[in-house]
């Protein structure tokens, strides 16, 4: 439960509300939920199950990506993060790094272990 009050005083209550006071005069109160009350209450809970080698897969295109992004765009020397000449190491450690990771990313077997 979230209550919204205008005033210019905090008080604490000796329940277990939490209070949070700005220097507006505004105090925001909230109340912490008795999970006793409704412990039969079934609450949907969102649970993917994503397999090693599509999160091993994923991480390895977002590394070659970034490879190709940080030495080709040209936006990361532009505004400063990295120097031209690391740009230009970059495009050319990209030239093995992405080879690299389409090799890793296909070495994968497609049988699950987990």
């Amino acid at each position: 439960m979230l209550t919204l009050q205008h005033s210019s005083f905090v008080s604490f209550c000796p329940n277990d509300n939490k209070l949070r006071s700005f220097a507006n005069g505004v105090t925001i109160m909230s109340k912490r939920r008795d999970f006793s009350e409704k412990s039969n209450e079934e609450r949907p809970i969102l649970r993917i199950k994503v397999p090693n080698t599509i999160v091993a897969r994923s991480a390895i295109a977002v590394l070659s990506l970034g490879f190709i992004d940080a030495g080709y765009s040209g936006d990361w020397s532009r505004i400063g993060v990295i120097s031209k000449e690391t740009e230009e190491l970059l495009k050319i450690a990209a030239f093995l790094v992405v080879p690299l990771c389409i090799f890793l990313a296909l070495s994968f077997s497609n049988d699950s272990t987990d």
